[in-house]
């Protein structure tokens, strides 16, 4: 017997070849199972890029979102600005109607004031017209004795009626337009009395006489005196001649035209 009979041997004992297949199998199995996985790990994988693809077109329509907001704010700011300016319009509106109205109400005052006035006057004139009439109509005397004019007064006459004709100028002093008081002061001067310029001081210059009792060169005033609007020169048997007004101008007329209101005498 041989020294090393009982001793195993160390050689692997050969498989079979259905154990060998099995393996094959098994091992063909295993990959096959990792080759899926792996390919559902692959297919798993892509989907994260697939929805990273997406994410530029939510960022696309965040931006239109944040567009549109802005410009809806804007719009808001453009509709804020354009009812201040509206209001401010309409507070400026209100302001200039507010004048408007107070100034259309003195403008009717003065108005008013002007009327209530020229209606005081005219009611002078009236009575002053009757009083004249009945002082005509009662003393012929009176009136032949005042149609002679001597001397300054005259003078005077033969002045005003020379400028009979020439135009009525506001402020005219002439020698072919003139106003009433212009055409006043200067006939007097001709006879060497110095009269004030205006109506309204020429109506107390000299000593007031009564409309009945009137001489050829008394200055005739209508209004108040002091406050005369109008005068002129009466030249004897009920006329005057005076510069009337821009359609007239300088002209001759009878008393009963605008009967005065008072007059002076200077001469």
């Amino acid at each position: 017997m041989s020294h090393t009979a009982h001793i195993r041997s160390h050689r692997k004992p050969r498989r079979s070849a259905s154990t060998i297949a099995m393996r094959a199998g098994v091992a063909s199995g295993v990959l096959g199972t990792l080759a899926v996985a792996t390919a559902a790990g692959s297919a798993n994988a892509a989907e994260p890029v697939t929805q990273t693809l997406e994410l530029p077109v939510l960022t696309g329509d965040l931006a239109a979102q944040v567009a549109q907001s802005a410009q809806a704010t804007q719009q808001a700011a453009a509709n804020y600005q354009l009812q201040a300016e509206r209001d401010a319009a309409a507070t400026a509106a209100a302001k200039e109607a507010k004048k408007d109205l107070a100034d259309a109400k003195a403008e009717a005052k003065k108005k008013s004031e002007a009327a209530r006035k020229a209606a005081a006057e005219r009611a002078t004139r009236a009575a002053e017209r009757t009083t004249l009439s009945t002082t005509s109509s009662s003393s012929s005397s009176d009136s032949t004795s005042s149609s002679t004019a001597t001397g300054s007064a005259a003078a005077v006459i033969a002045f005003v009626k020379a400028q009979i004709g020439d135009a009525y100028v506001s402020g005219g002093t002439g020698p072919n337009s003139w106003d009433c008081s212009g055409l006043m002061q200067t006939a007097f001067k001709q006879v060497g009395v110095d009269l004030p310029r205006v109506s309204q001081d020429q109506s107390t210059f000299g000593t007031q006489v009564s409309l009945d009792n009137l001489l050829p060169g008394d200055i005739l005033y209508w209004g108040g005196a002091g406050s005369a609007y109008h005068v002129a020169v009466y030249v004897g048997d009920g006329m005057f001649v005076g510069a009337q007004n821009p359609s007239t101008g300088v002209a001759e007329k009878p008393m009963s035209y605008d009967p005065p209101t008072g007059a002076v005498r200077v001469l």
